[in-house]
This record gives C-alpha cells, sequence and structure tokens, in this order.
C-alpha cells in the first residue's frame, strides 16, 4: 500500500515515473504547437493561457483560502499599466518591469485583504467589486495613464532577442505559466497552502490552533493579486493596446466564471475552466457566424428583441453553464475527471 509517511512528499513534483513521461511529452508539445499551428491559434492559446494564470491565483484566494473578489480585473489592469508605465516612462526591461508590476497589485492586493478579516461573503464581494470598479475610473481620469484614449505597449527586447510575433510571444508567455503553474501547486502543499485551507474550512478552528489569520488572509489576496497582475502585464502585450474600458466588471465575473466551471480548490480546475471559457469565449464573439445557429438567432432577434443584443449572447450562455455546473456536478469540470477517472480504473466492471 503506498502511504505518505512525510509533508514533503505532498512537495515531490513526480509520483513516479509515469507522471514524469507524461509531463515530459506535454511540455515537448506545447512547445512545439507554434512550429505547426497557424497564427490566429497561437493567438488563441496566448490569451487562454494568460487566463489560466489568473484563474489559477484566484482559485487560491476563492477555492483554497474561502474568500470572494469580484475585483480582479482591478488587479488586472495594473499589471497591465505598470507594465507597459516602467517600461515606457522608467525604462526598465520588461523582465524587471512585469514582476514590479505584479508587486504593486500585491501591495493593492494586501491593503484589500485587510477588510476581509471582518467581512465574509456578499459583504466581501461587494467591497472587491468596488475596489476594481473605482481602479479602472482614476486609470481614466490620470494623464499618466494615457486618459480614456489608453496606452500602447512597447516591444519586447530581452537581450539581443527582440519579440514582435505572437508566435515568439507564445514562447516566452507558456514558461513564465508553466513556472508560475509549478510555484502554486508547490505552495498549496506546503504549510502555508494547509494554512488557507484551515481558514477555508473553519478560520475560528484555524485561529485556535495558532494559525495566524491576520497573516493568511492578507497574504492569500497578495498573492492572487500578484497572479492577476502578472497576466495583466502580460495581455498588454498580447492586445498591444489597453485603455480603461477594457477591464470591467464582466471580466471580473469571467475570472470567477473560469474557477466556479473548473472546479473550486483544484488546480486541474483552474487549467480546465479557463481554456473551456476563454475557448466559448471567442467563439461566441462571432456567434452570428456560425451556421444556422447564427442564422437562427438573427433571425430571433429582428423579431423579438434587439440585433445588437446578439453580440452579448455569450454572458448568457456562461450563466446558464455556472448555474448547470452548481446544479450537477459542484466540483465543476474537475469532478467530471475524476468521475472519468475511476470509471476507467474499475472498467469493464
Amino acid at each position: 500500500m503506498d502511504m505518505k509517511r512525510d509533508y514533503y512528499e505532498d512537495v515531490r513534483l513526480f509520483s513516479s515515473p509515469v507522471v514524469i513521461f507524461w509531463f515530459v511529452v506535454l511540455i515537448g508539445a506545447l512547445y512545439l504547437f507554434p512550429l505547426f499551428a497557424e497564427n490566429y491559434y497561437v493567438y488563441v492559446a496566448n490569451y487562454i493561457a494568460i487566463n489560466i494564470i489568473v484563474a489559477t491565483g484566484l482559485n487560491l484566494l476563492v477555492g483554497y483560502t474561502g474568500q470572494i473578489s469580484l475585483g480582479h480585473a482591478g488587479f488586472f489592469a495594473i499589471g497591465a499599466y505598470g507594465t507597459i508605465i516602467l517600461m515606457a516612462k522608467a525604462g526598465f526591461p520588461f523582465l524587471l518591469a512585469l514582476p514590479c508590476a505584479a508587486l504593486v497589485a500585491a501591495g493593492f492586493g494586501f491593503l484589500l485583504g485587510l477588510p476581509a478579516l471582518r467581512l465574509e461573503g456578499p459583504y466581501l464581494a461587494i467591497a472587491t467589486l468596488g475596489f476594481g470598479l473605482t481602479i479602472t475610473q482614476v486609470i481614466g481620469r490620470v494623464e499618466l495613464f494615457g486618459g480614456r484614449t489608453g496606452l500602447h505597449a512597447p516591444n519586447i527586447t530581452i537581450g539581443p532577442w527582440v519579440i514582435d510575433t505572437d508566435k515568439e510571444f507564445y514562447v516566452l508567455l507558456i514558461t513564465l505559466t508553466i513556472l508560475l503553474l509549478l510555484f502554486m501547486r508547490n505552495l498549496i502543499r506546503t504549510r502555508v497552502g494547509r494554512a488557507f485551507i484551515a481558514i477555508r474550512d473553519a478560520d475560528i478552528a484555524a485561529g485556535t490552533m495558532g494559525v495566524n489569520i491576520l497573516y493568511y488572509k492578507t497574504l492569500a489576496f497578495a498573492v492572487s493579486a500578484f497572479y492577476a497582475g502578472i497576466g495583466g502585464g502580460l495581455y498588454a502585450f498580447v492586445l498591444k493596446f489597453i485603455e480603461p474600458e477594457i477591464f470591467t466588471l464582466m471580466m471580473s465575473i469571467m475570472f470567477l466564471a473560469m474557477v466556479v466551471v473548473g472546479g473550486l480548490g483544484s488546480m486541474m480546475g483552474s487549467i480546465a475552466g479557463a481554456i473551456l471559457l476563454c475557448w466559448l469565449d471567442l467563439k461566441l464573439r462571432n456567434i452570428l457566424d456560425i451556421p444556422y445557429i447564427g442564422d437562427w438567432l438573427e433571425h430571433l432577434s429582428k423579431n423579438w428583441f434587439s440585433i445588437t443584443g446578439v453580440s452579448n449572447i455569450q454572458f448568457i450562455i456562461f450563466g446558464t453553464i455556472m448555474i448547470l455546473i452548481m446544479l450537477f456536478e459542484p466540483l465543476g469540470l474537475y469532478g467530471v475527471w475524476i468521475r472519468t477517472k475511476r470509471y476507467w480504473r474499475t472498467w469493464p466492471f
């Protein structure tokens, strides 16, 4: 019987040679992907990878610590604007500007984590919502941030390497994504991660056992905001241009939807939820171009609704998915994965 006798076994990255083999295959496939894929699909992969980073950080806060946030678009905006300003105004190189901007976002996350000591549930959600809305309004009215006209992202230069295509940026982005996922995977398996889970399950009991509630709740907000800041800084260079109207409440809701649909308290769920909702988001933006469905929706809108409302059909679909997930599979896509593994392990019995 394979029993764990030490906490350090949880931190071990590979549990068997089979895991090592498939990990190497996965890494190889990820790095070979841009050699065979069209430029559009590389752009889609970049978009998905950024959302995986943000969803992973948010899942640490929501899934592992039991807090709630509807203001992650604010941290996302801080990372995006901070990275561009540090590069364009202060002359920072990209690899220095990105973590510095993320640390600024983490600082705001720490401050936002302080009310979490007294607020829970809908009250904390409203507090974080107010933060996200405030950040975008402030950015839109400060000339340093370009006001309502936005900012253009400068070119990325790393030594002699000038990154000016989506495929070149993909190599950098996928490397950062893998490193951040590995860090998060180890973090949640250390005593810090166990403290987060203890606070989620019973914060009073955790405090009685010696867990520093103040420290770990603010740390969870700071780390989650750091990941959102990294994602925002990378997102600015995928779009090449940012403006305050991009970082809306719907963006925060999308981040939360990725975590809920994928599965709370699961890294695999964060990845699966981000992949599914990002793919749906990009596909449903041009829903009228989908054969048969697009014609039916256009006919339905002309007769019963406004044609301009068709562009928002994606939010109706996202809401429907979340309702179905909550009703039939509370563990999200991760729960589906667990059921599938269990089925094939016992097949055909």
